[in-house]
């Protein structure tokens, strides 16, 4: 890592005077790259010479310059192929990054060349239809709308010990947490092997070794130098022991690992996220190593999170910060807090949609792997002790001692949600719940009782049938049905996640107060993620399933295999060629899927992955059991 470089520039030198200063004494910034996000959260990545950004920065400034075909960005019947311009307008109220290669120093400074990326808003005619613009809307929505019933209903700041005029503004602080699988490139493990190490926590917290040591320290030395006051790196629950090679380097790495930093405002944060992603991934292949933000990259293994904390405060006009969510008294919340934890859960299943889009992340939420499975929350069993509990979706963050530190995490998202439209319909949603308290004039305890309601008990705004809270172990206290039952059942695919945008339409509702979302918008979306969806299916998913079924071989010999070696093959086969096997009086399930896909039958699709699934965790299972009962194996 060279010296002397500039990683971040602020948004005090975000002007033509500052900019062209910093570019002349920074010569190794070759390039400029304008940032926006689609509403899959992809980002963009173009090359523009430093010198044509100097020549019109003026233009690039004030968002003239910078134009991109709509076909390039996933914003489905937004930019069609007949009217596809979207203009790229330059934000100028975040900080902006300098992203360095390291692999190319440049001759005359012997610096690594930098790319200056700056994000953006997308527009499509003279409308914004990015996840940056989205969120920045719903920000400010929300802090809007506080203000307006803060100044309506004074009587609401009494018991914070303040009054209106008091606020110079309100802050909306977030932060994201990252998982991420490590490998050595080619290297296989056998799930069983990192399943066992993850039951006998073998990795978790345990201490990082060789050059994954390495990439980690130096991921966090970056960081250091971009800003972002990472507060940890350390392993997680998933991997294995690593081995030497007969060179004495440390490979056969299969590891999990986390890294967390200091929260910012929502835009930053999620603008911060992203950067991060991108600067690990790049160093741990720097140093030989493959990273992957999957969020089940290994069915059978603990998936990868982006725990997503989720706070309010406000700035007084002497400098003085209060902690909105805080309680104060003994209490677990204020009465803005327990409106936001209620808004939240109520509304989530049109919030769940935005968070997990994937296949993918759908797979990662399953009992027995501290993922949530139920909208439910924890608070703690008294307010002098705060909740731990890992197995609910959203959980009540608080410090005693730090009034401050009080906040929710949302523990479905992962490394691939779009962390912008997730933040978004989050605080949309814990808005509605907020509204409501502060409109009823509930009291703290009226609020509690209605958040711990059983199912089945009348409610004013919670639902009659559902339960929210739980003290108790999600996964051990409650079977499947009980939790179908008191919490909701939760979606299997993609295909059932996106029906919740049919199904609860006045909780869509919520996502378009001040047109944060539109109908355009969560149209455009939701035809993204179906596309994304049925190509995965049919390009990836069962491309990696006929490779794996492939590899399930018959090991036995004839003159060795007893009979039970031979029925179970039997039965191995059987499902090996129900799967994937076509024949003149049957097709296969490969087949009927692609087949209902074709004709956009995306519920018969939606129930045949189930299936699918289902039938794959079955094969596993019994190939596994056909190996384990094997003397002797022909391979």
């Amino acid at each position: 890592m060279a010296k002397n470089l500039i990683f971040t520039i602020p948004t005090d030198k975000h002007n033509k005077e500052d900019l062209l200063a910093l570019l002349d004494s920074h010569p190794e910034i070759k390039f400029v790259s304008i940032v926006g996000i689609d509403l899959s959260g992809n980002d963009t990545d173009e090359k523009i010479p430093v010198s044509l950004f100097k020549d019109d920065i003026a233009s690039f400034l004030n968002g003239t310059a910078v134009q991109t075909d709509g076909s390039s960005v996933v914003l489905p019947e937004i930019a069609t192929l007949n009217n596809a311009k979207v203009d790229m307008i330059t934000d100028l109220e975040v900080n902006w990054f300098v992203d360095y290669n390291y692999e190319f120093l440049d001759p005359e400074t012997n610096k690594p060349v930098g790319t200056l990326r700056i994000p953006c808003f997308l527009y499509h005619e003279g409308v914004p239809v990015d996840s940056r613009h989205i969120l920045k809307s719903a920000v400010d929505t929300f802090k809007t709308t506080l203000l307006d019933i803060f100044a309506k209903k004074p009587e609401t700041l009494k018991p914070f010990g303040i009054i209106s005029d008091d606020i110079d503004q309100i802050v909306i602080t977030s932060a994201t947490e990252l998982e991420f699988w490590v490998k050595t490139p080619n290297d296989k493990v056998e799930t069983e092997e990192l399943s066992t190490s993850q039951i006998l926590q073998e990795q978790y917290w345990t201490r990082t070794k060789g050059v994954v040591r390495t990439a980690l320290e130096q991921s966090l030395i970056l960081m250091e130098s971009y800003g972002f006051e990472p507060e940890m790196g350390h392993k997680e629950v998933g991997g294995v022991k690593g081995k030497f090679d007969s060179s004495g380097n440390f490979n056969h790495v299969m590891e999990q690992l986390e890294i967390d930093w200091k929260y910012s405002d929502a835009l930053q944060s999620a603008d911060n996220e992203l950067f991060i992603r991108n600067l690990v991934k790049e160093t741990f292949r720097r140093n030989g190593l493959d990273v992957t933000f999957l969020a089940k990259p290994i069915e059978g293994v603990a998936g990868s999170g982006e725990h997503t904390h989720l706070g309010v405060s406000v700035k007084l006009k002497d400098g003085t910060r209060i902690n909105l969510f805080a309680a104060t008294k003994n209490d677990f919340l204020s009465a803005i807090g327990y409106g936001a934890i209620m808004g939240l859960l109520k509304n989530y299943e049109i919030v769940n949609p935005f968070v997990s889009s994937t296949a993918d992340s759908l797979r990662r939420l399953k009992p027995g792997y501290e993922a949530p499975v139920c909208i439910v929350t924890s608070l703690g069993h008294s307010p002098e002790v705060p909740s731990r509990n890992r197995t609910i979706l959203a959980g009540l963050v608080r410090d005693p001692h730090s009034p401050l530190a009080t906040r929710f995490e949302l523990r479905a998202p992962n490394p691939h949600t779009n962390t912008y439209l997730a933040m978004s319909t989050s605080y949309l949603a814990m808005l509605d719940g907020i509204l409501y308290a502060l409109e009823s004039n509930k009291t703290e305890g009226q609020l509690l009782a209605e958040l711990s309601k059983k199912a089945g008990e009348d409610a004013d705004y919670l639902e009659k049938d559902r339960a929210y809270r739980a003290e108790e172990d999600v996964f051990e206290d409650f079977t499947q049905e009980e939790r179908d039952e008191f919490f909701g059942t939760a979606p299997a695919t993609v295909y059932e996640n996106l029906l919740a945008l049919d199904k609860y339409p006045k909780k869509v509702e919520v996502l378009k107060r001040n047109d944060v979302f539109t109908d355009k918008l969560i149209n455009s979306f939701r035809l993204g993620v179906t596309k994304r969806w049925t190509t995965e299916i049919t390009s990836r998913v069962i491309s990696e399933y006929a490779s794996e079924i492939r590899s399930f071989k018959l090991l036995h010999s004839l003159d060795k295999a007893l009979d039970l070696d031979i029925s179970n093959w039997m039965a191995i086969n059987d499902l090996r060629h129900y799967i994937m096997k076509d024949s003149y009086t049957n097709k296969s399930l490969f087949t009927k899927i692609k087949e209902a896909i074709v004709a956009d039958d995306l519920e018969e699709a939606s129930n045949l992955q189930i299936e699918l699934d289902d039938k794959m965790s079955l094969l596993r299972f019994l190939y596994n059991s056909y190996k384990k009962n094997l003397l002797d194996i022909d391979i």
